[in-house]
């Protein structure tokens, strides 16, 4: 029965496939077999690699044994989200081994790749080829933002992967994850595309998974994720899982983001981050409502640091970036994970919405060591008069002759007095010193003007504010 219910699947699963991967399904049948993937596979796994490091240095306590807490402790984050693989070692003769996975990308100048976290401060490492050969490896760059590293051996009669046209993947699609789960060698499973450009698992890194529910364990970081027709689109990185080993929700790097990656590694050793200075958020569609940018979907900027290459360009607070280097931007974290793979000093054309209209300029991406960072926003609506409070922060309307007006020459406007570090204000970004000059782009002189604007049946309010000569966007919903 279990034959016949696992024929049955394989079946189902050609349904909708291309010609190509039909045929691949079909060759042993036709030979009076049945479906199978070996076909593809055997022209695969041969660039798939084990990846084994040793460190000189004798094993923290708790880190000698695979379990949940010690995962989670190695992926920083407390709330689930684990790599496939966490370097143990026995303790003995102060030594750490560690074992993960790679992938042959470049058979000629023998370049693999794999994740960051497995190769993170080894002394040593090792690859271990199918055919049972032993190679040093010598560590080209890696990059822990996106947990990508490129290595590379001496080897003749490799094989490496192709990459796949990421554009073309699809959530449904079928996928084969191939890597070394918990060192028992070279391991095979299969499954969909779960999802496409999921983010999240550590804000502070460059992310855009390919989120797949093919097995995925203690050891796969590095291996290969392919589709049916043997194509590289990701490397596996990190599963979520509540006992460290698979629960159906694994995530891969793409390989467009690998791509990007390698070209920096391989030129300068480490990942030379472009920087377009600004601030941005996801333009909703609440935003949308209220501001009428006319993009329906992009990256709000809330805020454009002064020397940056953004104010050489000519982005200002309140535009919408929808596209950048000919690529579409729909989010914050997109325009983040472009732009920080962009060469610096690199010309690129810039699409962006400003008052309802679509305008295109040049940027030239700058190297300046500040982040572009998404806002937070957390509020909820509340206001007194007489002296007003609004959600948590204490407003007057602005002196023209006071000292705070005359340093930012402002005629007009309504003044921040006091922010509780606890209040919605405070988490949306407002702070004592800020100057309220527009609600919902329609400018505001004073207090009486602000709390009629606000008091509108709205689904957020969006403050211009000049803060020590810059303008942002704060916004409350």
């Amino acid at each position: 029965m279990k034959k016949l219910l696992a024929v049955g699947l394989i079946l189902v699963s050609t349904l909708g496939l291309g010609v190509a991967n039909v045929q691949a399904l079909s060759e042993e049948a036709s030979n009076g077999g049945v479906p199978s993937l070996a076909p593809m596979l055997e022209n695969v796994t041969p660039a798939v690699v084990i990846v084994s490091t040793s460190q000189r240095a004798a094993a923290p306590e708790g880190l000698r044994d695979f379990n949940e807490k010690e995962l989670r402790r190695y992926f920083n984050d407390q709330n689930g989200q684990v790599p496939p693989d966490l370097p143990g070692g026995n303790g003995r003769g102060g030594e750490v081994r560690g074992t993960g996975s790679g992938v042959i990308v470049d058979a000629d100048k023998g370049y693999i790749v794999t994740n960051h976290h497995v190769i993170a401060n080894a002394d040593e490492i090792t690859v271990s080829l199918q055919d049972g050969r032993e190679v040093p490896a010598k560590l080209i760059g890696s990059d822990a933002s996106t947990d990508v590293a490129l290595l590379q051996i001496e080897a003749d009669d490799l094989q490496a992967l192709s990459f796949a046209n990421i554009d073309n993947l699809r959530v449904g699609d079928y996928v084969v994850a191939i890597g070394n789960p918990f060192g028992i060698g070279q391991t095979v499973t299969s499954g969909i595309v779960s999802a496409l450009g999921r983010g999240g698992l550590n804000n502070e890194n460059y992310e855009d998974f390919i989120q797949t529910d093919a097995a995925i364990n203690v050891g796969n970081s590095g291996g290969a994720l392919v589709d049916l027709e043997g194509r590289l689109i990701g490397i596996n990185t990190a599963i979520i899982s509540g006992s460290g080993s698979s629960a159906g929700i694994a995530f891969a790097v793409p390989v467009d983001m690998i791509a990007a990656v390698m070209e920096h590694l391989e030129r300068d050793g480490e990942v030379r981050r472009g920087q377009l200075g600004v601030q941005i958020q996801d333009l909703t569609s609440a935003m949308e409502s209220t501001l009428n940018t006319g993009a329906g979907k992009g990256a709000l900027v809330t805020s454009v640091i002064p020397g940056s290459a953004a104010e050489a360009a000519g982005i200002q607070v309140a535009d919408v970036i929808t596209e950048i280097a000919g690529r579409k931007v729909e989010s914050g974290r997109e325009l983040r994970n472009i732009v920080g793979l962009l060469r610096r000093s690199e010309e690129v054309d810039l699409v962006l919405f400003r008052d309802g209209k679509r305008e295109q300029i040049k940027a030239v991406i700058g190297g300046e060591e500040r982040s572009v960072a998404a806002a937070e926003t957390d509020a909820e609506e509340g206001r007194e008069l007489n002296q007003l409070s609004f959600n948590g922060a204490r407003l007057g309307t602005l002196e023209p002759s006071s000292a705070l007006a005359r340093a930012a020459g402002a005629s007009g406007g309504v003044e921040v007095l006091e922010v509780d570090e606890q209040s919605p204000a405070f988490r949306a970004g407002l702070r004592p010193g800020d100057i309220i000059q527009t609600v919902n782009r329609s400018p505001v002189t004073t207090l009486g003007e602000f709390n009629a604007m606000v008091s509108e049946d709205v689904p957020l309010t969006v403050l211009g504010v000049l803060r020590e000569g810059r303008q942002l966007l704060v916004i409350l919903s």
